[in-house]
């Protein structure tokens, strides 16, 4: 049960600055990959309520994405090889963002590429745009030739965080790998080449068998992105290694179905979170992430989430979310 605050005492605040103007109205937004563009799951979850929307990853020319199946269940979360299939930022440009102006949440767009100049050529084309409120650079994606690449290798993160913050003035996020040697390295590099900010994580490699079939479920390569709880320790704490490594804000993505999985990411260091697969089984379940996390910052008497942030070394204060 919750206890209301004390009279008089104000709040939490929940809007978080992210940079070069951006400010979410609160932390909790919703993953690339998940909720489409904004449109499709409108009208089963009350869009003005979400912190952010990323929008699926875009690219320059429109993708098919790959072959089917390219989604698979898995014990505790499931693979997706989509391939990026998107209508081309053109698309994104002229009819998409036209609408988003109206609405009062920040819509974040994922970009992707299968090089620097595509990568360049998609973020110039989004400058400047009404609607757009900033990029979310996808270089992690594992699922897509050179998608991968760029995030794995701090030299090439920063190369081409360099290419795209060269071409756009808009506030650029980037997405790390969690197949990186060095996730940390990773952070310092983009952060150093312009990024306003970093998220973590993309998907983990994985791949699920058929013991009928004796091959892999999804086509092509036979592997995907796996997500959900399944990398939720992974990505905290990779979340933990980037926020000892850079000032820039810091975004937490894997495995959050509720409140008390993302308070976990603020411990670790997050500024904000986004929510993934939990929307495929539940199309609102940010805004109850939200609720629970407003809740429980009203209980605790905090003024930020981040003030649950651990620091190595520092005290802790036994107190979990829903207990003493």
């Amino acid at each position: 049960m919750v206890t209301p605050a004390p009279a008089g005492r104000a709040g939490p605040t929940l809007s978080v600055a992210i940079g070069r103007g951006l400010v979410l109205p609160n932390p909790i937004g919703v993953a690339s990959g998940t909720f489409g563009y904004g449109f499709e799951l409108g009208a089963l979850c009350p869009v003005e309520r979400l912190g952010a929307i990323f929008t699926k990853g875009t690219t320059l020319r429109p993708r098919p994405g790959n072959p089917p199946p390219r989604v698979a269940e898995t014990t505790a979360g499931m693979l997706n090889a989509i391939g990026l299939q998107n209508p081309g930022v053109e698309v994104v440009r002229e009819r998409y963002a036209p609408s988003w102006r109206s609405w009062p949440v920040p819509v974040i767009v994922n970009v992707a590429g299968a090089d620097l100049e595509e990568y360049a050529r998609v973020a110039g084309r989004l400058d400047g745009v009404p609607g757009i409120g900033g990029i979310e650079l996808n270089i992690s994606c594992p699922n897509v030739a050179g998608g991968l690449d760029f995030g794995l290798d701090p030299a090439q993160a920063a190369s081409c965080v360099a290419r795209v913050r060269a071409a756009t003035t808009l506030p650029l996020i980037v997405k790390l790998s969690p197949g990186a040697a060095d996730i940390a390295e990773v952070a310092r590099a983009v952060a150093d080449a312009g990024a306003d900010a970093v998220s973590a994580i993309n998907t983990v490699v994985g791949m699920k068998v058929s013991l009928a079939l004796r091959r892999p479920v999804l086509a092509g390569s036979g592997t995907g992105g796996l997500s959900g709880p399944a990398i939720k320790p992974v990505a905290l704490a990779a979340v933990a290694r980037v926020r000892a490594a850079v000032a820039i804000p810091v975004i937490g993505i894997g495995g959050i179905a509720d409140a008390a999985d993302a308070l976990e990411f603020f411990v670790a260091g997050a500024d904000a979170v986004q929510v993934g697969t939990q929307t495929f089984v539940e199309p609102d379940a940010a805004l109850r992430v939200l609720d629970g996390c407003r809740a429980y910052a009203g209980e605790a008497g905090l003024a930020r989430l981040t003030d649950l942030r651990w620091s190595p070394g520092g005290p802790a204060s036994g107190r979990g979310p829903g207990g003493g």
